[in-house]
């Protein structure tokens, strides 16, 4: 296994940490809180994951795994790119905009629409992981 891919297993892999832990601990946490309770921390939530280091993680995770395309792992490549950095942009993201600009009453369309997604985006960077490891 070469650097580039010793990175990329790595880099997928806490990625998958990153959203199991939202999976399984911080929303079940918000759902447990008011509407405007779980908005507002989700909120702060959010606006801190935004930090250089997470950004980092994220994006560079998407540059390395596009290079692992082209370097003939194909399908691990893509599960993180597709699965996760693609479907974060088109899907979560857009969700975290309304968020920031409509009332509580979104809170609960928010909260199963955005769990489901990231459980979506958490198997597809453990996949992207294990294909990665067996070189596909």
């Amino acid at each position: 296994m070469g650097t580039l891919t010793l990175i990329a297993v790595t880099a997928t892999g806490l990625m998958a940490g990153v959203f199991f832990a939202f999976s399984v601990g911080v929303m079940p946490g918000l759902a447990d809180l008011s509407p405007a309770d779980a908005r507002a921390a989700m909120r702060r939530i959010n606006a801190r994951i935004q930090n250089p280091v997470f950004l980092l993680m994220f994006l560079g995770t998407a540059v390395v795994c596009g290079i692992e395309v082209f370097q003939g792992r194909i399908a691990g490549g893509l599960l993180y790119v597709v699965g996760c950095f693609l479907l974060t942009m088109v899907v979560n993201v857009p969700m975290n905009n309304r968020l920031e600009r409509t009332d509580d009453a979104y809170w609960p369309e928010y909260l199963s629409r955005w769990t489901l997604w990231n459980h979506v985006r958490g198997v597809a960077c453990l996949a992207s992981t294990v294909t990665l490891l067996l070189g596909f």
